[in-house]
């Protein structure tokens, strides 16, 4: 792997010099944050040596160096996922990358079904834990000891400094955050109706497809980690009834919400 990481950085270096200090990652319908950077250069997927190519429908596939919060930024427009066939590597090899180029904080970004009966559709989450139900994990296999220890610790996953910052640029913007745990697993189907019931009675506020294995790689490396997740469906209702969520929904939601969740962001950067 670190031949790899090696090749890719190399290239990235030959394409554009740049010492990007934060790297973000944006998913369902959140890849229009992009536009709100500086861009410097943006480099395809597909270009990049070692590197997988997202296949899901609202991912634009490109890396992207710029400024924003005049921070200088690198972004994923597009991740991968477990369920497009690639292995937790690949799936995670990006950030592997973003951190041997030198950022010091990773920032995520989702979009997900909630379980938390006080959520409505269009909330924003902000991760403080989450539950690994992907039934493998990124770092399962041979440890190299030069990108991380062999059992990192997980108690504080998501960075309570960065939590308490978005909880106050929200009260300032008038932005209503909720908070709670998130729950990876494989997808690409939605949960059935006693899914749902499960997650939230083993302690899960939303659902989603993604970021666990970015944040367990990203720990592991040191790298401290910021997460929000869109509410984009109720997988449980007040009512106790069970939503059928189509990817157009989700990605529908997301894009409503995405102005607050830029806001957010934008001004976390700005204060870091």
């Amino acid at each position: 792997m670190l031949t790899k990481i090696k090749q890719t950085i190399d290239y990235i270096r030959q394409s554009i010099n740049f010492d990007p200090e934060i790297g973000i990652v944006l998913g369902t319908g959140l890849g229009a944050l992009a536009d709100e950077i500086k861009v410097e250069k943006a480099i395809p997927y597909a270009e990049i040596p070692n590197f997988p190519v997202s296949t899901v429908q609202g991912h634009k596939g490109q890396l992207v160096f710029g400024y924003l919060g005049g921070k200088k930024v690198v972004a994923m427009q597009g991740r991968f996922h477990y369920y497009e066939g690639y292995t937790m590597q690949q799936v995670t090899f990006p950030i592997r990358v973003m951190k041997m180029l030198g950022i010091k904080l990773l920032i995520l970004s989702n979009a997900s079904g909630g379980m938390n009966t006080s959520f409505r559709v269009g909330d924003i989450m902000v991760i403080v834990d989450h539950i690994n139900l992907f039934g493998t994990n990124p770092l399962i296999g041979q440890n190299i000891d030069e990108l991380g220890p062999r059992f990192p610790e997980m108690s504080c996953a998501y960075d309570k400094k960065y939590i308490k910052l978005a909880f106050d640029i929200a009260d300032e913007c008038n932005i209503h955050l909720q908070q709670g745990v998130y729950i990876g697993v494989t997808g690409p189907t939605f949960e059935t109706p006693s899914e749902y019931k499960f997650f939230g009675k083993i302690g899960a506020d939303a659902v989603g497809m993604s970021t666990v294995p970015e944040v367990i790689v990203a720990r592991h490396m040191g790298l401290p980690c910021f997460a929000l997740s869109i509410i984009t469906d109720m997988g449980i209702t007040i009512s106790g009834e069970v939503e059928k969520p189509t990817h157009e929904e989700v990605q529908k939601a997301a894009n409503a919400a995405e102005p607050r969740m830029t806001t957010i962001i934008k001004k976390l950067i700005e204060r870091i």
